[in-house]
């Protein structure tokens, strides 16, 4: 079942970039902004990442943190995270287990990952989701999202 405008942010386990293990106990009670992805290195998943990266300081005022998910190994995130010097967690989705709990859906007949971001309130509620294969107005619409909850 998917994630919808007022569900609460479900508690997960996933592996960071670092190999280091994550809890989503970790990020209650600040906003944070969950974006999955479909890979690490291709161009539109660069640009996201590296425009996440670019706004990451403005997410941080407002109190929020920002995760990116793939099905990418920890390998190729932490590859991925120090080339474009991401300062965000990267989650390793190799088994789709979050896809599936969040409901994410997949792009081109089923062949490709889909992109979608989902923004949660410092209450752990889901305040915004935006599906789009574009990797554009991810960011603007998230952080949108976290000032009006203010």
């Amino acid at each position: 079942m998917a994630i919808q405008i007022g569900d609460k942010l479900p508690n997960f386990k996933a592996t960071k970039q670092d190999g280091s293990a994550f809890d989503s106990h970790e990020i209650h009670e600040k906003p944070v902004v969950i974006y999955f992805y479909p890979k690490d290195f291709t161009p539109g998943c660069t640009t996201q990442a590296c425009s996440f990266r670019d706004a990451y300081q403005d997410f941080q005022d407002l109190g929020a943190e920002v995760i990116g998910v793939s099905g990418d190994s920890a390998t190729s995130h932490q590859s991925f995270q120090q080339k474009y010097k991401l300062p965000f967690i990267l989650l390793s989705d190799a088994d789709r287990k979050l896809r599936r709990l969040f409901g994410v859906p997949t792009a081109l007949f089923g062949l490709l990952p889909g992109r979608v971001t989902y923004v949660f309130d410092a209450k752990g509620y889901c305040i915004y989701i935006f599906d789009s294969m574009s990797a554009k107005n991810h960011i603007e619409r998230a952080l949108e999202a976290i000032q009006k909850s203010k």
